[in-house]
């Protein structure tokens, strides 16, 4: 696929402080240099409102690793490390899913992971965790309000995004977070 006819989209940004924990995404859908939708959702409320979930990459194929995450929490009675884990490792190992390009956030009160499909499962040093286009841009706003602000966790992600947004062409300020 050129890169003019790539789908580009979303940033993704959780970060924790203390027992509190947000995540939260933009909503642009891109298709190489244009826009084509402004207020997709890209953050989901699994296992009954105790996981949240963020995705970046193909959506099709976020829905498909959302809906097979979801099937592991419930196998995992909703240890999400535990799940995460074998998750990535059937991820990392099935002809199918390997081909599948997309990367998730996925956070519960105890835990903030990035599930890759190299069979990667991070847990962040500093709470904070972003993906997608505006990743990079996010993770920085949101260090520097961690460290230098006493903001809750829902108003770093807010912030941070919108940052993000000003300076990533595939982020806007269609922002939603979400809260545990």
């Amino acid at each position: 696929m050129s890169d003019k006819s790539k789908f580009r989209s979303t940033t993704i940004l959780s970060v924790r402080r203390g027992k509190d924990v947000a995540i939260g995404g933009d909503g642009q859908v891109s298709l190489g240099d244009t826009v084509i939708k402004g207020t997709a959702r890209k953050i989901r409320t699994l296992s009954d409102g105790k996981v949240r979930a963020g995705f970046a990459g193909s959506t099709a194929d976020a829905f498909a690793l959302l809906e097979r995450f979801e099937k592991k929490l419930a196998e995992y009675n909703c240890h999400l490390l535990r799940a995460a884990i074998e998750m990535a490792k059937e991820w990392r190992t099935d002809r199918v899913l390997r081909r599948l390009e997309s990367m998730m956030i996925v956070v519960d009160k105890e835990e903030s992971l990035l599930i890759g499909g190299s069979g990667d499962v991070i847990e962040p040093d500093d709470g904070i965790l972003a993906i997608g286009s505006g990743g990079a841009y996010a993770t920085a706003a949101a260090r520097a309000l961690l460290k230098n602000t006493k903001l809750k966790p829902e108003e770093i992600v807010r912030e941070a995004l919108g940052i993000a947004a000003d300076i990533c062409v595939y982020t806007n300020h269609e922002i939603i977070v979400e809260t545990l």
